[in-house]
C-alpha cells in the first residue's frame, strides 16, 4: 500500500510551536528535555532508570491486573504487563479522550505511533523491553465534548443526563444507540462487525472506562497494548506528596507560571494557565476544583469546606477523590509509570512545554516529547483524478479559496499575473514625480492621486480577469474542490472529524495492519496512505 509525506510546516495546519519545535529552533530548547530520536530515547532510559522503584512496578502491575479482570486478554498484552515488573522495562505512552466509539481518527495514530515506536526500539535495544500504554482520561469531565463520533457527515450522538468524571459513566443507555447504527453500519460482513463491537463494548459493560479498554483491547491488543486508567486508590497512593505539594505549597502554580512567562517572551502562545491549585475533588456525580481562601479549602459549586488538617486526611486517607488537572497530570502519569516517552498532539505537547521546571524542581524526570504520526487517507481512485488534473496531494492541502485562485493560475493560457504591468505604470510615475517636485505641492497631490486610481484600476482588472478564468474552469475547480473536501471534511484535518468506522466498512480487517505499516513515528512528517 502506497504512501507520501509531507513536511508539518507546508500543511498549514499545525502552530508554529510545533513547526519550530520539530525544526529543533533554538528559541524553544529550554522547554525540553531529549528530543525524539532512538538515541536520545536510550538517554532517558539511562535517566529514568535510577528513579524507578521495585515497589512502584510491582503496585502498577498489581493495579493493571485488577483493571483487567473480566476482558479477554491477548497473550501480546499480558506479557507486556507482566515485563512492567522487571527493571529492565520501560512504557511508551499516549493518552486520550473517551470519546464515544474512539471519535476521531487521531486516536487511532496516536496508538499506533507508540506501538511502532516501542517496536522500533525492541529491535535497537533487545535487552529492554518496551511498553506501549494507552492513558485513558476517565477523570475528565466535559462529556460534552466526547459525546458523539462523526459517520459519514452524521453525528452519533449519545444524551446523557450524568455527571463527574466521564469514565465514571454509565453506559447501559446505549442500548438505544444499537439501533440507528444498524442502520447506519449496514448488512456487510464489515458492518456487522462494528455493530457487535459497539455492542458489545457498550451493553455488555457498566462504565465507558471499561468500554474504552474493551474498544482499544479488541482493535490493538493483537499488538500488546496496555491500557491504564488512572481513577485508580492504589496508584493514586503513589502520587500523594505530590498531592500535598500542590495543596500545601501550591508548587505547581509557582514553577509553571514562570516557565509560562518565559515561553511567552520567546514568542510562543501560552497553551493552559495553571491555577494557584491545579486538583478537582472527584467523587460519584462530582468533580470540581478546588479552591482555597483564608486558609480553608473549598470545593467549587458545593458546600463542602475543609481546614488544612481536614484536606490533609482527605489526601492520607482517600486520594483517590483528587484528580490532577491537565497540567498535573502528566507528573502523575511520570511518577507511576517507567515511562521514556510520551506521544501526543500539537496541543498537548504545547502544555508539556510549560513543565520541564516544574518536573525539576520536583525531582521527576521530564520525558521525551513526540508528535504523533499524523495522517490521510485517500481513496487511490481520488490520486487518480488529482493526476488527470496535473495536481499533486501536497497541493491540495491548500486552503479551499488558495487552491482555486492557485489552480487557475496553473491551467490558464493567460497570463493573470498583472505584475509587469504594475511595474511599467511605477516606473512611469516615477518621472512624473521628478517632474511635480519642480512646481507646487498641489501639483504633486494630483500625481499621486492619479498613481493610486491607476494601480487600483490595474488591480480591479487582474481581479475580473481571475474571475472569468475561473469561470471558464469552473467545471474542474469544483471536482477539485469535491476532492478536497473529500480528504478535508469541512475544511479540518480528516484525522480531527472522521471516525475509523468510515473505512473499516470498505477496507475490514485490514485497515490498522495498512495504517500501521505506513506510520513512522520518528520522521516527523505528515504521511498520505492510499487505498
Amino acid at each position: 500500500m502506497p504512501s507520501t509525506s509531507i513536511s508539518y510546516s507546508k500543511t498549514g495546519y499545525f502552530s508554529k510551536t510545533m513547526r519550530d519545535y520539530l525544526e529543533q529552533d533554538i528559541s524553544l530548547g529550554s522547554f525540553y528535555g531529549k528530543f525524539p530520536t532512538i538515541e536520545g530515547i536510550k538517554e532517558q532510559l539511562e535517566e529514568k532508570q535510577k528513579s524507578v522503584t521495585q515497589k512502584g512496578r510491582s503496585v502498577l502491575v498489581s493495579q493493571l491486573q485488577e483493571q483487567y479482570k473480566g476482558l479477554a486478554i491477548t497473550q501480546a498484552t499480558q506479557d507486556n504487563i507482566n515485563a512492567l515488573s522487571k527493571d529492565t522495562a520501560f512504557t511508551i505512552t499516549t493518552g486520550h479522550q473517551l470519546n464515544l466509539f474512539s471519535g476521531p481518527m487521531y486516536y487511532i495514530y496516536k496508538i499506533l505511533s507508540v506501538i511502532n515506536l516501542t517496536e522500533q526500539l525492541a529491535k535497537k535495544y533487545p535487552e529492554n523491553s518496551f511498553v506501549p500504554v494507552f492513558w485513558m482520561a476517565t477523570e475528565d469531565h466535559d462529556f460534552e465534548e466526547i459525546s458523539g463520533f462523526n459517520f459519514k457527515g452524521k453525528k452519533i450522538k449519545w444524551e446523557a443526563n450524568q455527571s463527574g468524571p466521564v469514565g465514571r459513566f454509565s453506559t447501559k443507555v446505549l442500548q438505544e444507540l444499537v439501533t440507528v447504527l444498524k442502520t447506519e453500519f449496514g448488512q456487510t460482513v464489515n458492518g456487522q462487525y462494528l455493530l457487535a463491537l459497539f455492542e458489545s463494548a457498550y451493553t455488555q459493560n457498566d462504565t465507558l472506562t471499561q468500554a474504552t479498554r474493551f474498544i482499544t483491547n479488541e482493535l490493538f491488543g493483537s499488538y500488546g497494548i496496555v491500557v491504564l486508567d488512572g481513577d485508580d486508590q492504589e496508584l493514586k497512593k503513589q502520587f500523594t506528596s505530590y498531592i500535598e505539594k500542590e495543596l500545601f505549597a501550591k508548587k505547581g502554580f509557582k514553577e509553571i507560571t514562570k516557565t509560562s512567562q518565559r515561553l511567552v517572551s520567546a514568542g510562543y502562545g501560552q497553551q493552559v494557565h495553571p491555577r494557584e491549585i491545579n486538583l478537582f475533588y472527584i467523587q460519584d456525580g462530582l468533580r470540581e476544583r478546588i479552591l482555597e481562601k483564608d486558609g480553608m479549602f473549598l470545593i467549587n459549586n458545593t458546600s463542602l469546606v475543609f481546614s488544612k488538617a481536614q484536606m490533609q486526611e482527605q489526601v492520607t486517607k482517600y486520594p483517590q477523590r483528587f484528580s490532577p488537572n491537565a497540567l498535573l497530570r502528566p507528573l502523575y502519569q511520570e511518577v507511576i509509570l517507567p515511562n521514556l516517552c510520551y506521544v501526543g498532539g500539537g496541543g498537548e505537547l504545547a502544555y508539556w512545554f510549560q513543565l520541564k521546571d516544574y518536573f525539576e524542581s520536583v525531582g521527576v524526570a521530564f520525558p521525551v516529547l513526540l508528535m504523533r504520526n499524523s495522517a490521510v487517507l485517500a481513496n487511490r481512485k481520488l490520486e487518480h483524478t488529482l493526476k488527470q488534473l496535473d495536481v499533486s496531494v501536497q497541493d491540495i492541502f491548500k486552503k479551499d479559496t488558495a487552491l482555486t485562485t492557485w489552480f487557475v493560475h496553473k491551467v490558464s493560457q493567460i497570463t493573470i499575473d498583472f505584475s509587469a504591468q504594475r511595474s511599467h505604470l511605477e516606473k512611469q510615475f516615477e518621472e512624473l514625480y521628478t517632474l511635480a517636485s519642480q512646481t507646487d505641492a498641489s501639483f504633486l497631490g494630483a500625481v499621486a492621486a492619479q498613481q493610486k486610481k491607476q494601480i487600483n484600476g490595474l488591480n480591479r482588472l487582474e481581479k475580473r480577469l481571475l474571475k472569468a478564468q475561473k469561470r471558464k474552469h469552473a467545471a474542474q475547480i469544483e471536482r477539485l474542490i469535491a476532492l478536497r473536501g473529500e480528504l478535508f471534511p469541512d475544511g479540518n484535518l480528516q484525522e480531527r472529524t472522521t471516525n475509523f468506522s468510515e473505512f473499516y466498512l470498505e477496507y475490514g480487517t485490514g485497515l490498522i495492519p495498512a495504517i500501521k505499516e505506513n506510520l513512522k513515528p520518528l520522521d516527523g512528517k505528515f504521511t498520505i496512505i492510499y487505498f
